[in-house]
């Protein structure tokens, strides 16, 4: 799928519009504290997918998307009025899956480490094996062969 740089900029402006429409308009109590993280329009202009988060438990989550459900037509109007586009885009609520991917990858990154720090702690005050050098070196090669030939 390419990116249409005028789906982008109208993206940017619903992102906006919807935002301000969020926090000024809507006012149902359900609505819990809602970030619009982005936007994506198609290519067609016809269909915009908001991807949305939300502070808080997991009941004032299902609250907020209720909420967000019902003022569908409320935003969807006022994304019609700010855009100017001919066809109001059809929209559509999505929660952002991305603060439990960053608590996810968080939560990785920390074994990563306890797991370095303990291999580490294994490996101060070991020593190689063998001799600290291993590789034979081209001159050496040389002082080996004058060695062999001088009786």
């Amino acid at each position: 799928m390419t990116d249409h740089p005028r789906a982008r900029k109208i993206a940017d402006r619903i992102k906006v519009i919807v935002a301000e429409t969020i926090e000024r308009r809507i006012k149902d109590p359900r609505l819990g504290f809602v970030t619009v993280t982005d936007v994506r329009v198609t290519g067609d202009l016809q269909h915009a997918s908001i991807f949305y988060t939300v502070f808080g438990s997991e009941e004032e989550r299902a609250g907020t998307a209720a909420a967000l459900e019902s003022a569908k037509g409320v935003i969807r109007r006022e994304v019609g009025a700010g855009t100017g586009l001919r066809l109001t885009p059809s929209i559509e609520f999505f929660a952002d899956a991305m603060p439990e991917n960053a608590a996810h990858i968080d939560d990785l990154l920390r074994q990563a480490a306890e797991h370095d720090a303990e291999v580490a702690a294994r490996a101060s005050g070991q020593v190689f094996a063998g001799e600290a050098d291993p590789y034979k070196k081209p001159h050496e090669d040389d002082d080996e062969a004058d060695a062999e030939q001088t009786p």
